[in-house]
Formats: C-alpha cells, structure tokens, sequence
C-alpha cells in the first residue's frame, strides 16, 4: 500500500522513526541487564549568526508522545525565547523506558522551533504589515500543516494551507493562483469571474503579474472591481522584476490619484525578513514562502546530564539537572542547580524567575498543554524585547 513515505502517529510510537543506533543501544543494554535512572537534558550549543536567540515550540507534541511512559518531563514553557545552553527541556526516568524516542523528541523540537523563529524573525522585521505564510509547498505534504500551524504560532498573521486551519481554528488566506488567469486567459476576466462565484465574505485579493505589465494590469483590476478590490499581488519573477519596490511605488500612485487608495499591496515570491526591510515603506503585506517552510532547524543536541543521581555527562557538557531562571525585563537566562535560586540579572538588576516547569509526573500530564493561541500571545509579548538581537 503506498503510504507516500509517511510515518504515522503508530510508528513514531513503535521507535520506527529512530536512528538505529538507539534500537542497538535498546538490544545492548536490555541482554545486559542494564537500565539505570537518568536524566537527559535538551539545549542547543551555539546559534545563529544572525540572531542569538531561539523560540522553542513543539512541546506539545513531545508531551503526547511521553504520555503515559514511566518517566517526569519539565519544560520551559512552549513559545519562550531561549539562548546558548539554555535548557529547554529535561527528561528524567529509567532510560530504556524512553531513549528510543530521542530522535523523535529532537525531530518535534528542532523543526518547529526553527520554522517559529523564522517566523518571529519576519513579523519583526515587517513591524505592522502583514506577514502570511506561503511556503507549504516547498515540503513534504504530510507536514504542510505542521508547516502553517507554527508559523501562525511565531507571529504570521495568516497561512494558505486548508489542513492547518483544522490544526488552529481558523480560515487559511490566500489570492489567485497564476493558473486560474492562465486557463481563464485574462487577469481582469478571473478576478471578475472569482467575484461572481467565491463568497463575498472572501477578499478580492489579484494576482496581477502573469501576461502584461504590473502597472496596467492594476488599473485594470482596480477599475473592474472598485471598491470591492480589496489588494493586488506582485509575484513577478526575479528575471522580470527590475526594482520591485520602484513598481510598487509606481502602482501606490496610479491607485491613489485614481481613487483607489484603499487598494493594498501585497509582495511574495522568494523574500525574507531582509526584502521585507528593504520593502516595507510601501508593500502592505507579504507572503513569505521558503525562507519560513524550508527555515534552518534549532540545533538541539539531547544528552545525559545525570545517572543514579550522580552528575555526569560527555565533555563539553554541563552535568546535574538544571532550572532556567528569565529576567522578565530584558529576557537575560541562567541555568542553575538550585530550584529556589535568588539570582539577580546583570542588567536590569531585578531578581530573575524560575520559568522550569513540570509538565509530566510518572507518565502523567500534570499540567495543561497551552493552546496555539496562548503559545502565540506569548511570543508576540517578547517580539519588541527580541529586536535588539537581531541584526538585519
């Protein structure tokens, strides 16, 4: 049966998507009678270039995944910012009762939490203008969902793809595709025809780039639908392009001394948080793709920090459990020993809280799983605190 290269919930369960070295490890250990208490501890050693800071996301989905083993799971809480040597997750239980799942347990982590942090990084960069998600296509179907739900969840205010609706509850965005102008032979014609047919509730959003120049076909647009146009879309192709932002600013004023200044402007087409810059002070909104589907992963790395409650770990890791404490004020991290630490932050000199949470206790989830929409909140609270470390 073709399963189109997908495994499912039951073989994430059954180790199926491990790294063979885990299952030989499992045989090793099991015939030689050993399986000691350990705690393995997930951080990322080093971080990009550009930015020093990560967003953590996918705890959910681990949190499911560690339901109902014998082991206790703490957590910074999903959607806080974290830096170098952060703790963001920590595991404690006998090992062969869940080191097999390590690669799923990175697998969840790393890839969300680089597609938020991209995310976070382009709504940061686009201040008040619109940020939408276009990138699904540039992965595997099966995870087109995952893709939209966490870039939504790291600061986009839409996403295009149906299922990720279903994921958070809300409608997915989107504008005309090239081929609906194509089959129908005019740009204008589409949108007058997808103005007949598509609900009204629906934004009359055109694609106005596929047979004549921009500019033109705009008015053109503008002067079939008027007040009904809601915005226009430049995907034009990097070898026609030219100056984008010089034929946005061209369209800005053929719109406006016509009247139609409601109209917006909407950019996509191979941009990121640095096109977004460059653009921003006359493109209303953008639908970013690749740069956010295809985002570099956090670099999580998960080891063993204690066995039989004895500190140990490989070189070039801390051993012992740890907190993470955060300064509310300027996000300054520490981990430490101590659960009840009075430390005070470098900076604004206030005293740093324990943000460490409990999330399962003997296999039981103890507390609530935060929403999409509460992970989200909690980002967009620190995206103002973020920008001082981004260099763009």
């Amino acid at each position: 049966m073709n399963n189109f290269d997908i495994a499912g919930p039951d073989d994430i369960i059954a180790g199926k998507t491990t790294d063979i070295y885990f299952t030989r490890t499992k045989e090793v250990l099991e015939k030689a009678g050993i399986n000691k208490n350990v705690v393995m501890e997930v951080a990322q050693k080093g971080m990009p270039a550009q930015y020093p800071f990560g967003i953590f996301a996918g705890l959910s989905n681990v949190l499911k995944l560690l339901e109902g083993k014998k082991v206790d799971v703490y957590a910074i809480p999903e959607g806080s910012p974290f830096f170098e040597d952060i703790p963001v997750l920590t595991i404690r239980g006998q090992y062969l009762d869940f080191g097999i799942y390590e690669t799923a347990i990175l697998g969840f982590l790393c890839h969300a939490s680089g597609i938020t942090t991209k995310a976070l990084k382009c709504k940061i960069a686009a201040d008040d203008k619109t940020v939408l998600s276009f990138g699904a296509r540039r992965a595997h179907p099966a995870i087109a969902g995952m893709i939209d739900k966490y870039a939504y969840i790291g600061g986009c205010d839409g996403f295009s793809v149906i299922f990720a609706s279903e994921l958070l509850g809300k409608e997915p965005s989107g504008t005309v595709p090239h081929v609906l102008i194509l089959l129908v032979g005019d740009t204008t014609q589409a949108m007058q025809l997808f103005d007949a047919y598509i609900d009204p509730a629906i934004k009359r959003l055109a694609l106005i780039d596929t047979f004549n120049d921009e500019r033109f076909e705009t008015i053109r647009v503008a002067e079939a639908l008027k007040d009904k146009l809601d915005s226009i879309r430049l995907d034009t192709p990097s070898s026609r392009r030219g100056n984008l932002k010089k034929i946005a600013e061209e369209i800005r004023w053929e719109l406006d001394i016509r009247g139609y200044k409601h109209v917006k402007i909407f950019a996509s087409g191979g941009l990121d948080e640095e096109n977004i810059i460059e653009l921003k002070s006359i493109i209303d909104g953008f639908g970013i793709g690749t740069s956010i589907s295809n985002a570099k992963v956090m670099d999580y790395s998960m080891d063993i920090v204690e066995i039989e409650g004895k500190p140990i770990s490989k070189k070039g890791k801390k051993s012992s459990f740890k907190y993470t404490y955060k300064c509310k004020n300027c996000l300054f991290m520490v981990p430490t020993i101590e659960q009840n630490s009075e430390i005070y932050c470098p900076t604004c000199k206030s005293k740093l809280e324990n943000i460490t949470v409990k999330y399962i206790e003997n296999g039981r989830i103890i507390k609530t799983i935060d929403t999409p929409e509460i992970v989200r909140n909690r980002i967009l609270s620190n995206k103002e605190k973020l920008r001082k470390y981004i260099k763009l």
